[in-house]
């Protein structure tokens, strides 16, 4: 994990104190930003999120897909969890922790759009950041190459009907159009740009692809920051006015964090699956696509908005807490393979 990855918190709260500050001290021009708008989506903000995916998706190879039938086991425990569990669980802990246990300390008029964004941050199963914890637990490449693959197939034609599920079952209007224009924008074009682009620099040689993502890395983490002070800025009022709802949007993503990763964990072991596959199964399992989450939220419900909130806050405990599921992961390593050659 490089430099700028491990400090990844750090650099979101201190996007918070500099987002903040921008928003209070340069009010006019920061409302000028907010206001450069076509079809509801902001065009600084649109134009960091293609720097920030695009790169991301450049690492893809989807031949790998051809692969899923040798994982079989841990691909499908890592999809059910992606697409049948998260996604629903996170809903549920919206609502008992927005609706219900946390409603007296939230803004009333944003505890909808604090759930659908903490929806949307569910829906989308990471792509970028598990390739570090899946070395990190010394995973099966291939397996975590493969899954992450198979995972963006799916998001194109599920993540819209998925979050207008839920965001119907939660009540919320669902604006179909800007949903799907979303999904267009920062999931369709994307992938096409960026495997249309891998296909030109593999041609040349590997190595021109292999240096073209280590030369983008810096710029799309740039482009992540950048557009956290944006957020921010916009934010600032409401974050100072209730300063208690980072927290408190903190906990439901937390606790489905590692409810998600210890039930993909558990289902590979009850299968028989190597733990080389069973850790970076429970990661992809856990881990988010918050870069999708934050593109998705501003475009639906605008900058302003909790549901662009409550994605950040995605963001800020994404790092700790994972670093924490790759402790455990770890620690169990030699229990785990005993208990799998015990069922075999």
């Amino acid at each position: 994990m490089g430099r700028f990855e491990r400090g990844l918190t750090l650099w979101v709260f201190l996007c918070i104190v500099v987002g903040i500050g921008v928003g209070e001290l340069f009010p006019g021009p920061t409302r000028a930003l907010g206001a450069m708008e076509i079809a509801r989506v902001n065009v600084p903000v649109g134009l960091l999120i293609w720097l920030m995916i695009v790169p991301m998706l450049l690492r893809i190879d989807f031949g790998a897909v051809g692969q899923v039938r040798r994982h079989w086991r841990g691909i499908g425990v890592t999809l059910f969890v992606n697409w049948a569990v998260k996604p629903f669980s996170m809903a549920l802990l919206g609502w008992l922790f927005v609706r219900h246990a946390f409603a007296s300390w939230l803004p009333p008029d944003q505890i909808d759009s604090y759930i659908a964004g903490l929806i949307l941050l569910a829906a989308a199963p990471c792509t970028a950041m598990v390739f570090v914890w899946s070395q990190l637990t010394r995973g099966d490449p291939y397996f975590t190459l493969s899954q992450v693959a198979l995972n963006d197939l799916v998001m194109v034609v599920a993540f819209a009907p998925l979050v207008g599920l839920l965001l119907g079952l939660a009540s919320i209007t669902v604006p179909w159009d800007t949903l799907l224009v979303s999904v267009g924008l920062y999931i369709v074009v994307p992938v096409i740009v960026a495997q249309v682009w891998r296909r030109v620099l593999l041609s040349r040689s590997s190595a021109a692809l292999d240096h073209t993502l280590r030369r983008l890395q810096p710029l799309s983490i740039a482009a992540l920051l950048a557009t956290l002070v944006l957020l921010f800025a916009f934010q600032g009022g409401q974050i100072l006015r209730q300063p208690l709802v980072i927290l408190l949007l903190a906990v439901p993503i937390t606790i489905q964090v590692y409810f998600n990763a210890g039930l993909a964990y558990w289902l590979n072991r009850r299968l028989g699956v190597a733990h080389c596959v069973a850790a970076p199964s429970a990661l992809i399992g856990a881990s988010n696509f918050f870069e999708l989450a934050v593109a998705a939220a501003i475009s639906i419900f605008g900058l302003e908005s909790g549901a662009a909130l409550a994605t950040v806050v995605g963001v800020l405990i994404e790092v700790p807490v994972m670093l924490t599921v790759v402790h455990l992961v770890n620690r169990d390593r030699a229990g785990y393979e005993r208990a799998v050659h015990h069922r075999g």
